[in-house]
């Protein structure tokens, strides 16, 4: 009888400890807002070489290599193709909330959104910049669950704001770093469109303090495949980010004549 009463004792207390531990809505909100703080870098430049590669099944790769300048303290940023030749030159600038696209063989700019996709592969081109979790969601629902070896919060967030490129997301943080290990957006309808996963992420340390940044993500998009051997295969692209820095750059990185000059060489 005694030991009965101890294991039910032992029991309740690890429930209570269970109860007592468990993620609060405040806590949730506070890990959200460190997710999104975790994309942005802010108080300094951030630049890296890019690798882009998309899978489209049945038909190969197509792989872009780029450089990518930020200042996200300003929302600028830059991205400037640099392979393979015949995309050599071509490159992307956002600044007062626009972001334009340069083509070196017309020389001409023209206006594109944060929703297009980047050189058409799945990657969007707002995957490039800072992303606005707390800001522009709100928390529907969380819970706490194990993503592979990850302990990670699983939010479902619906936009709060009309300018977002999915109305809804599913999105898996880890609760020790709030880094983003997963991610689902859906359409309005609550149709699965794309999945992301985020690997690995890099340390790189600057006079600012230490950064996270992803050395490899996958993007999945359920709207693109093919059946292959009677089973869907989706297209999906793979970003690789090497070469970090967070030294300053020069002002005029952030301009249009940077990419025409840039590409004319």
């Amino acid at each position: 009888m005694m030991r009965m009463k101890k294991n039910i004792l032992t029991a309740a207390f690890i429930a209570f400890s269970s109860l007592a531990f468990s993620l609060t809505a405040s806590d949730a909100q506070k890990l959200l807002k460190n997710a999104e703080d975790n994309t942005a870098f802010f108080g300094t430049d951030f630049s890296g070489t890019y690798q882009i590669v998309q899978e489209k099944p049945g038909e190969g790769r197509n792989a872009y290599d780029a450089l990518m300048y930020r200042r996200d303290s300003a929302s600028k940023w830059t991205i400037l193709i640099t392979g393979p030749e015949k995309d050599k030159g071509k490159g992307y600038l956002q600044f007062d909330e626009n972001i334009w696209f340069y083509d070196p063989a017309d020389r001409r700019f023209t206006y594109t959104s944060s929703r297009d996709k980047f050189q058409n592969t799945n990657a969007n081109n707002s995957d490039f910049a800072p992303q606005h979790y707390d800001r522009d969601y709100s928390i529907e629902s969380f819970e706490e669950v194990k993503l592979g070896n990850f302990e990670c919060v699983l939010f479902s967030l619906k936009a709060k704001v009309e300018k977002v490129d999915y109305p809804i997301l599913k999105l898996w943080v880890s609760k020790n770093d709030g880094l983003v290990r997963k991610k689902e957006d859906y359409s309005a309808s609550a149709q699965k469109l794309r999945t992301s996963a985020i690997s690995s992420y890099q340390s790189v340390s600057s006079s600012g303090g230490s950064h996270k940044v992803p050395v490899y993500m996958i993007i999945q998009d359920h709207l693109r495949g093919k059946k292959i051997n009677g089973k869907v295969q989706y297209e999906r692209t793979m970003i690789s980010i090497s070469n970090v820095s967070f030294e300053k750059v020069a002002d005029s990185v952030y301009t249009k004549p940077f990419l025409e000059i840039k590409s004319a060489k």
